[in-house]
């Protein structure tokens, strides 16, 4: 039995459903155009079971100072022609354009209101206690004309703000299909996903990497962690391997706190180093060529920027022993042609793996539809800081504010329902 409630738990028709979804996009800042849609089609499910209610939908794009700061009349514009069914963009969040454009619904209207993060309050109460959030003019403004709150933002579920979980104090809250999607699969493949069970981890957010990888082979959730990118750099430090001058120079400029994650990797090798694999050789880049150096040769004076050929045959027919895959983070410096080859073969080693596959991570899931290895994958997921924050047991505040109005629902505490 699920403790938080999905769509499929109430009649919404006809109702005046709050949406929350994440479709912040990248944006040409020069013409303003939307330059990849992927995370609005990943709220379609949702939008399309909705149609028959009076639907306002919230969301964000970017933060204050950024060039891609923006309205939300591009995606109003795009997420129309993805549905086929006319949003339209009110220019207003909780003023009097809001309430007088909601006012005048009709079953199977679809708006979408101006960015949140326009307004003082999503910023300033960031963070803040819950009940404070509930007091916010948006969360009275809208909580007072809305039947149900729908949080779709796996993406942002990480993030405390009164438009993703204030409106819970206010509203019974229910998971859209691309939350629970993703609750779902990230449970299967970390708590019930076959063995053995696998982590890949890479790129240069070590920091997050590191976490997860301790609090999952900690919870015995994973039988296998392999190494990639900066990942493997600093495994290879904390194994007492020295990697070279301009390695290590890179890393200490990219990471806060170089120092403590090779003393993180040295403690997780020394307890579960027989689960850790790190690589055998590298490739590193002489004057943009590629040349391959063995673990032994190391140290080098040539900085590492992927994985070596030897490495990336081992760890391809150790990903074919796996039952259970979460794959997050690149292998090398993917975008240099020259240095594609990791990323291509882990890619391609994990898509054609007979197992359950979770690929996270921004980076990542940009390589899978490079490559066209999206369809082979169980499930892409949306989130970045969200996904780490869930694979590293910590709660988000989403899934947490989730959880509460159920119970709180089920106790009888939303007064107009």
């Amino acid at each position: 039995m699920k403790d938080f409630f999905t769509l499929d738990d109430f009649n919404l028709e006809d109702k005046k459903v709050l949406l929350r979804v994440d479709i912040n996009s990248p944006i040409d800042p020069t013409t303003g155009n939307i330059l990849d849609d992927t995370r609005m089609k990943a709220h379609l499910s949702t939008l399309r079971d909705l149609k028959g209610t009076k639907l306002i939908i919230l969301a964000h794009q970017s933060r204050p100072g950024k060039n891609d700061f923006t309205t939300m009349e591009k995606h109003a514009q795009r997420l129309s022609l993805l549905l086929g069914t006319k949003i339209k963009y009110v220019d207003s969040l909780y003023g009097s354009g809001a309430m007088k454009a909601v006012k005048k619904m009709k079953k199977g209207d679809a708006l979408l209101l101006e960015n949140t993060r326009f307004f003082s309050e999503e910023i300033a109460l960031k963070n803040a206690d819950i009940k404070k959030m509930g007091k916010s003019h948006i969360v009275q403004k809208l909580g007072s004309i809305a039947d149900y709150f729908v949080i779709d933002c796996f993406a942002a579920a990480h993030r405390a703000q009164p438009s993703i979980i204030g409106f819970s104090e206010v509203c019974p809250t229910l998971a859209g299909r691309l939350m629970e999607r993703e609750l779902r699969m990230l449970n299967r493949a970390i708590r019930e996903g076959k063995r053995p069970r696998m982590g890949i981890f890479g790129g240069i957010k070590v920091d997050d990497s590191i976490e997860v990888i301790g609090h999952l082979l900690h919870k015995d959730s994973l039988d296998k962690v392999i190494t990639t990118g900066g990942v493997a750099s600093i495994f290879l430090q904390g194994a007492g391997i020295e990697i070279g001058t301009p390695t290590v120079d890179f890393l200490k400029k990219e990471l806060e706190g170089y120092d403590k994650l090779v003393e993180d990797a040295k403690v997780i090798l020394k307890e579960s180093g027989d689960k850790v694999e790190i690589p055998i050789d590298l490739a590193c880049n002489d004057k943009g060529k590629r040349r391959n150096v063995k673990v032994n040769e190391l140290p080098t004076d040539l900085q590492i920027f992927d994985l070596g050929l030897d490495t990336i045959v081992k760890y391809s027919t150790e990903i074919a022993k796996a039952k259970t895959i979460i794959l997050n983070g690149p292998s090398g410096v993917f975008e240099n042609e020259e240095f594609s080859l990791g990323t291509i073969e882990i890619c391609k080693a994990v898509a054609n793996a007979d197992a359950f596959k979770v690929v996270g991570g921004g980076h990542t899931v940009a390589a899978f539809e490079r490559y066209e290895l999206s369809k082979k994958v169980d499930h892409l997921s949306t989130g970045g800081g969200s996904l780490i924050n869930f694979l590293s047991g910590k709660e988000l505040p989403a899934i947490v504010a989730l959880k509460n109005s159920k119970a709180r629902y089920e106790s009888g505490g939303y007064d107009k329902h």
